[in-house]
């Protein structure tokens, strides 16, 4: 069981870092309870730079992986497409039934593809078992605040709270941590393989898994036992097509090699097939952000660093916010496909504020060199300082270059510091960023659910996700705070100041708040980007 002071964490972004951020494949299509209605019997392709970790759900905690996920399990919570309003999916109802107790009961006669019923048993199962596991590349932080699952009958599930009146659990119970999973199949204490699960044909989604080639191919077939929220999938077969160069993804899109190109193409490719009549780019609302983490151990001069002290290692993070430049980077990179940001929730959502444009350089967002030179030399650095800046090229785009070439020449322009890129594959990069093996390094964020907790507690409370070492008390306690505070003001108030106290110690550095975009060829509809920011195969057609 994790501690109440633990955290919802997400998907490492998780987001790529292109202008096509992600594609929730949804429409307007069938909602409601059930599969009634002919499935179509054609077939279309995705297309995808995005990589799968692993297709457990106590095993992964990205959007590459949660793509695939939002095809095959079920999930207790869900959203219709064009929405972001969670409402019952396998659950014929979903409730409070006491401030600590949230009560779930099951439609009748649920079934995984294997055969095996899907009954109360495998939910407190799923639930038991991210906790149990706690990988630390899944999402079981995210159930910070459940105490314990029980199954009351076979239909009847009560997950029991630690905190009251949790205005999350809902959206939670929609989120990573929470696909349904088969406890006939399915590890109780460690990871399941990919091979076992599709093996053991172990869903029950609007799709099952035909085919699987890890981070190739895989194949999705409609599953006729699906009584959740999303109804039948209008297509029967759905391939879903994984590339290296977004370069190649973006051809095939134009010459019909696949119906449509999710994440990631770069800003450059996105304008160019804007004028490309051959297909038709759709652009919607994006929760995505980007932004340098700081290692609060390895970073110069942190707590295990040479020279260790907290007052250079915190002017190091100032000056680096004084310097960098995020209108130039969201123009001359990304074509305006994202915007900048100055603070940790992005713009549109309640609590959202600008919290660092006030604080770091010219205190209307552009850079201050002369600031930043201020701020070293009143903490007593004289010398460059020798920042070892980690990126990634596949998961987040071939623009992370572009992007992170051009942090180095503002962070450098000056003398103030040295600045040595690295980048490193996204297999290797999200399990070496835990390690301490990278003093400062990129990240992105795709959110969970639209809610600005989403922000805030997986990155800043106390053990968080980004394993920084990051650790203020107070901030702690108001993000715990905010998560139960049912008077909106006053929870808004709350995430307000959450923001101003991490700007003023610059944990992350936000750069960019990004838009969903999607590219699909003529004869294909079915594509709606929505704010449920999921993956939606379901209602595509053509």
């Amino acid at each position: 069981m994790t501690s109440a002071s633990t955290f919802r964490k997400r998907t490492l972004a998780v987001l790529g870092g292109t202008a096509i951020a992600a594609l929730a494949l949804s429409g307007c299509a069938a909602g409601g309870g059930s599969t009634t209605g002919k499935t179509a019997a054609t077939s279309l392709t995705v297309g995808t730079t995005d990589k799968v970790t692993s297709l457990d759900p106590a095993g992964s905690y990205d959007n590459g992986s949660f793509a695939v996920m939002n095809q095959v399990y079920p999930f207790l919570m869900n959203s219709k497409p064009g929405t972001s309003d969670v409402e019952a999916d396998i659950a014929e109802s979903a409730k409070f039934t006491a401030p600590t107790e949230f009560t779930v009961v099951l439609k009748k006669g649920l079934t995984f593809a294997n055969g095996d019923k899907l009954t109360s048993s495998d939910v407190k199962f799923s639930f038991d078992r991210q906790i149990k596991i706690a990988d630390e590349n899944g999402p079981s932080t995210l159930l910070y605040n459940l105490e314990s699952t029980e199954a009351k009958d076979d239909t009847t599930v009560v997950f029991h709270l630690k905190a009251a009146n949790d205005q999350i659990w809902p959206q939670i119970l929609s989120s990573p941590a929470a696909p349904i999973v088969d406890e006939q199949v399915f590890s109780a204490d460690k990871v399941t393989s990919d091979d076992d699960i599709v093996k053991g044909k172990a869903f029950a989604g609007q799709y099952t898994i035909g085919s699987y080639k890890f981070n190739q191919l895989v194949q999705f077939k409609a599953f006729s036992g699906y009584k959740g929220l999303l109804g039948a999938p209008k297509t029967a077969t759905i391939n879903l097509k994984y590339y290296t160069d977004q370069s190649n993804m973006k051809l095939d899109v134009q010459k019909g090699g696949i119906d449509v190109a999710s994440r990631s193409l770069s800003a450059t490719d996105v304008a160019d097939l804007k004028k490309d009549s051959a297909v038709k780019v759709t652009t919607g609302p994006g929760g995505e952000i980007r932004y340098i983490v700081f290692n609060f151990d390895t970073q110069p001069f942190g707590a295990k660093a040479t020279g260790a002290d907290p007052a250079k290692a915190l002017a190091v993070r100032q000056a680096v916010a004084d310097l960098v430049d995020r209108q130039a980077i969201a123009d001359q990179v990304y074509k305006g496909t994202y915007l900048p940001l100055y603070s940790y929730v992005p713009a549109g959502l309640t609590g959202a504020n600008t919290a660092l444009k006030g604080l770091y350089g010219d205190g209307k967002g552009g850079p201050d060199g002369a600031k930043a030179k201020s701020t070293l030399t009143a903490a007593g650095i004289t010398a460059p300082v020798v920042l070892n800046l980690q990126y990634n090229p596949d998961h987040y785009g071939a623009s992370s270059g572009d992007e992170y070439a051009l942090v180095k020449s503002q962070l450098e322009k000056g003398g103030l510091f040295t600045v040595n890129l690295q980048s490193t594959e996204w297999v290797t990069y999200s399990k070496d960023r835990t390690k301490d093996a990278y003093p400062e390094y990129q990240l992105g964020w795709f959110p969970d659910y639209s809610d600005a907790d989403n922000y805030l507690s997986p990155f800043f409370a106390k053990d968080n996700f980004l394993a920084n070492h990051y650790d203020n008390a107070e901030v702690d306690s108001l993000i715990k705070a905010q998560a139960v505070e049912a008077d909106k003001a006053k929870r808004t108030k709350d995430i307000e100041t959450i923001q101003d106290k991490v700007a003023a110690d610059l944990s992350t550095v936000p750069l960019l708040q990004g838009a969903q975009v999607a590219v699909a060829g003529k004869g294909v509809s079915g594509v709606t980007l929505d704010a449920s920011f999921k993956f939606r195969f379901g209602t595509l057609t053509k």
